[in-house]
C-alpha cells in the first residue's frame, strides 16, 4: 500500500484556518467521578438473574460447529444449534476475565489502558458511506479513507482508530480489508481496531499487527494489541463469521468486545428492562466463550441497547432511553467484573443541532455510565451509515470538553484566591490582578471548534457557522498532517504480506 497523491479537489478546498488549532495533549484522562447508577442494586440483580435464566432455560443459537463443541466441552448443554449454560458454569467462566488490561500501539507513548477509571475514545468504524460539506453523502474511496485516518492520527483526543471509518468502494470487496489494515498501521502510530468477520480475515489482521510490532502471531499471545467487535445477532443468536472471529482472537490473546444489537421493540423486548435482560444474556454467553477458548484472555462487555421509532421501525440513538440503558449497562458490567464499552451515537441526517444534542446525550450516558471504551466516539452520523468529516471535528470538540470536565477541580490556598479578593476589594475587577495575570493563559478550556465572539464581531468575520468552521479545520489539519515514522523493513514486510494474500484471494465474503 502506498499513500496516494492529493486528490484533485484538494486544490479547491477553500480558505485555510489561521493560526494553530487548539488541542489538548494526547493521553487518557481518568474519570474522577462515581458512575451514575440508574438502577437500584436489587434491580441490577433482577436483570442479571433473569439473563441467567434465559441462558439456562432458553439458550443461545450458536451456528458455528466449533463454538458449539467448545461450549459442550466446557459443560454446557448442546441440543442441535441451541446452547444452554447454567448459572454456575457462567459464573465460573466469568471469574477468569481480567478487570483491566492494556493494548500496545506501535508508538509506545500511545499505549492504552482499559479498566478502572480509564476511558478510551475510538473513532467511528464501519459505516458504508462518507460525507462532507463539499460532496455530500457518497460512496467512499480509498484516498478519502486515508484522509480520514490522517485526521484520526492528528486529533489528540482520539486514542484509538475504530477500524475502517467507511468502506473504500473503489477497492475489491474480498481484499480491501488488507489495504485498510495497512493504511491504519502506516498512517497512524496509535492503536487500531481490526475486523473479526470470519476466521481468515481475523487471522490476517493478527498477522499484520504482529508484523507491525516486529513479532509473530504467537508472540502476541500474552501481548494484547488488537481489539475487535463481536456482534451477536439479536435475539439470542451467534452467527458463524462472528464466532470464527471471536475464537481466532481469543486463541491469540487478543481482545474482543461482545456487543449485542438489542433495539427495544425490534430485536429485543419493548421494555428497557427486558432489552437489558437480553443484552446481558447474549453478552455473558459471548464472554464465556472467550474464556473457554483461552482462560484469562481480555474481553469487554458491549452495551448498545437503544430504542426504535415505533412509527417507522427506524433505530433511534442519543435518546433518553439510550442514555439510561448505557448507564444501566455499566452497572451490569461492573456486577460481573468485565470492562465496559458504550458508544457516541445519533440518528441525525445532517451535522446539525440534532447531531450535537443526541451525541451529547450518548456521551453523557457512556462516560458517566463508567464506560472504558467509547466506540464511534467521533464521526458517526445517519444512525451509523455514514462517517462525516465535519462530525469528526464536532465530536472532537465535545470529547475535549468532556476530558476537561474530567480534570479535577483544584481547591487549595492558591486557588481559593483570598488575597486576590482582598487586593481587588469591592467594586473592582480581576482582569489585571496578579492572580489573574499569572494564570489566565491556562485558566480555562480553549476550544477547537466553538466560536465565542459576540454577535457583532462574529458577523463582521463572516458569520461562519459551526459546520463551515469544522470544514475549514479538518482541511487545515489534513494539510498539516505528518506521516509518523515506520521502520522501512516493517513497511516492506507488510506490503509483501498484502501482495501475497491478495494473490491468494484474500477473505471472500460469503
Amino acid at each position: 500500500m502506498t499513500d496516494t497523491a492529493p486528490r484533485k479537489r484538494s486544490a479547491a478546498r477553500g480558505p485555510r484556518a489561521m493560526g494553530a488549532l487548539h488541542q489538548m495533549p494526547f493521553g487518557q484522562v481518568p474519570r474522577p467521578y462515581a458512575p451514575i447508577e440508574v438502577l437500584s442494586a436489587d434491580h441490577v440483580m433482577a436483570i442479571h438473574t433473569s439473563a441467567l435464566r434465559v441462558l439456562a432455560e432458553i439458550g443461545m443459537a450458536v451456528l458455528e460447529p466449533q463454538a458449539r463443541a467448545l461450549f459442550a466441552q466446557a459443560g454446557a448443554e448442546v441440543q442441535g444449534e441451541t446452547v444452554r449454560l447454567d448459572a454456575d458454569l457462567v459464573g465460573s467462566l466469568l471469574a477468569s476475565v481480567p478487570r483491566s488490561f492494556g493494548l500496545e500501539a506501535r508508538n509506545p507513548a500511545r499505549n492504552l489502558r482499559f479498566g478502572g477509571e480509564d476511558c478510551v475514545f475510538a473513532s467511528v468504524g464501519g459505516p458504508a458511506y462518507v460525507m462532507d460539506n463539499d460532496g455530500g453523502r457518497r460512496n467512499g474511496t480509498f484516498a478519502e479513507m486515508q484522509d480520514y485516518l490522517k485526521l484520526v492520527q492528528s486529533l489528540n483526543v482520539i486514542h484509538q482508530a475504530g477500524g475502517n471509518p467507511f468502506e473504500p468502494m473503489d477497492l475489491p470487496a474480498d481484499t480491501r480489508y488488507l489495504d485498510c489494515f495497512h493504511a491504519q498501521i502506516r498512517l497512524l502510530d496509535k492503536n487500531w481496531q481490526t475486523e473479526t468477520l470470519g476466521r481468515q480475515r481475523t487471522l490476517d489482521g493478527i498477522e499484520m499487527a504482529a508484523i507491525s510490532l516486529g513479532t509473530t502471531p504467537e508472540g502476541l499471545l500474552d501481548r494484547p494489541c488488537l481489539l475487535g467487535i463481536i456482534n451477536t445477532n439479536s435475539p439470542l443468536q451467534l452467527d458463524i463469521p462472528m464466532a470464527e472471529g471471536l475464537i481466532a482472537m481469543a486463541e491469540y490473546g487478543q481482545v474482543v468486545v461482545i456487543t449485542p444489537f438489542t433495539l427495544a421493540g425490534a430485536m429485543s423486548p419493548v421494555t428497557l428492562a427486558g432489552a437489558l435482560v437480553m443484552q446481558h444474556a447474549e453478552a455473558m454467553a459471548g464472554i464465556a466463550l472467550t474464556q473457554i477458548v483461552r482462560k484469562g484472555v481480555p474481553v469487554m462487555y458491549g452495551g448498545f441497547t437503544s430504542n426504535v421509532d415505533m412509527r417507522s421501525g427506524a433505530p433511534a440513538f442519543g435518546t433518553p432511553e439510550y442514555t439510561k440503558a448505557a448507564q444501566a449497562s455499566g452497572q451490569l458490567a461492573r456486577l460481573i467484573g468485565v470492562p465496559f464499552r458504550s458508544s457516541n451515537v445519533n440518528a441525525a441526517n445532517e451535522v446539525d443541532a440534532q447531531a450535537a444534542y443526541e451525541s451529547q446525550m450518548s456521551l453523557w450516558g457512556a462516560m458517566m455510565g463508567g464506560a472504558h471504551l467509547i466506540e464511534h466516539a467521533a464521526g458517526w452520523l445517519h444512525g451509523g451509515l455514514t462517517a462525516s468529516f465535519e462530525k469528526l471535528i464536532l465530536d472532537a470538540e465535545m470529547l475535549q470538553m468532556m476530558q476537561a470536565y474530567f480534570t479535577p477541580l483544584v481547591v487549595d490556598e492558591a486557588t481559593l484566591a483570598f488575597e486576590a479578593i482582598r487586593e481587588v476589594g469591592s467594586g473592582g475587577h480581576f482582569f489585571g490582578s496578579d492572580h489573574t495575570m499569572s494564570r489566565y493563559e491556562q485558566a480555562f478550556y480553549t476550544p477547537l471548534l466553538s466560536n465565542w465572539d459576540n454577535h457583532t464581531t462574529w458577523l463582521g468575520k463572516g458569520g461562519i457557522k459551526t459546520r463551515e468552521r469544522a470544514n475549514v479545520i479538518w482541511k487545515q489539519m489534513l494539510a498539516e498532517y505528518e506521516l509518523p515514522p515506520l521502520d522501512p523493513a516493517i513497511d516492506e514486510a507488510l506490503s509483501a504480506f498484502v501482495v501475497k494474500r491478495k494473490a491468494e484471494g484474500g477473505a471472500p465474503m460469503n
